[in-house]
Parts: structure tokens; sequence; C-alpha cells
């Protein structure tokens, strides 16, 4: 039952992504484009998801564990340090290059498999790149 809720979640998610545009990279380009041709479009997709997401875990909290897990997974750290920092630097610069992210990118293999793969085959190398630097 675990992994059809997985699978499931996982499809909505992806189905949001396609709906709203964010596997799109003109649309992400040119909605990160404020100073040019600004498209503002996925400023409404962001908010409403801020909001549903928001009330949702208000809700999603006030339960003593997730339907289909032992506990919560919830994020402990709160320091922002060089780590953190660079990679949302590096995060954001290649959101702007290309204009796709991790999730959209995955989303967008079954829409535009040739742009998308080439962006998740060099994210998965620079994932396992880390990984190797981090235990050296």
């Amino acid at each position: 039952m675990r992994l059809l809720m997985v699978f499931l979640t996982g499809a909505l998610f992806s189905a949001g992504l396609m709906i709203s545009g964010m596997i799109n990279p003109a649309k992400v380009i040119g909605f990160l484009d404020v100073f040019g041709d600004w498209d503002p479009s996925l400023a409404f997709v962001m908010a409403f998801a801020v909001l549903v997401y928001a009330i949702g875990l208000r809700f999603v909290l006030k339960r003593p564990k997730p339907l289909f897990e032992a506990s919560f997974s919830l994020p402990k750290g709160s320091v922002i340090d060089r780590k953190l920092v660079g990679g949302a630097i590096l995060f954001g610069i290649g959101w702007g290059l290309v204009g796709l992210c991790p999730g959209p990118a995955i989303a967008a293999l079954g829409a535009a498999p040739g742009q998308a793969a080439i962006f998740v085959v060099a994210m998965l190398a620079g994932m396992l790149a880390t990984r190797m630097l981090q235990r050296s």
C-alpha cells in the first residue's frame, strides 16, 4: 500500500507540474526573467502551492504519525552554512540557465524526454560527484 501511495503522490505532483507549465523550460525562464519579458503566470502557481501547503501542513502535523510511515521525516537542522548557501546558489544558477529543476525534469521525461533526459543524467552525475567529494 505504501508504494501505491508513493506512486499516486508522485503522479499527482507530476500532473500538477505539467498542468502548470513547470516542465516547459521556456515558461520557467520567462518567469525568472523579471527584468526582461517577464511571464508572471507561474507566480500564481507558486502562491497557490504555498497556500495549499500552509493549510495542509497544519492538518497533517496534528496527526500522531503519517498514514503509511512510522514517523514524520521533518528537517531538524536550522543552520545556514556555506554548503546550504552554495547549493542554493548552484541550484538557482542551473534553474535560471536551463529552466528545469529536479522535479519538473523528471516529470518532463514523459513529455519531452530528449532535453529532460540530458538534464536528469547531468543531475544524477552531479549528485554522485557530490557524494564522492563528501566522502573524501
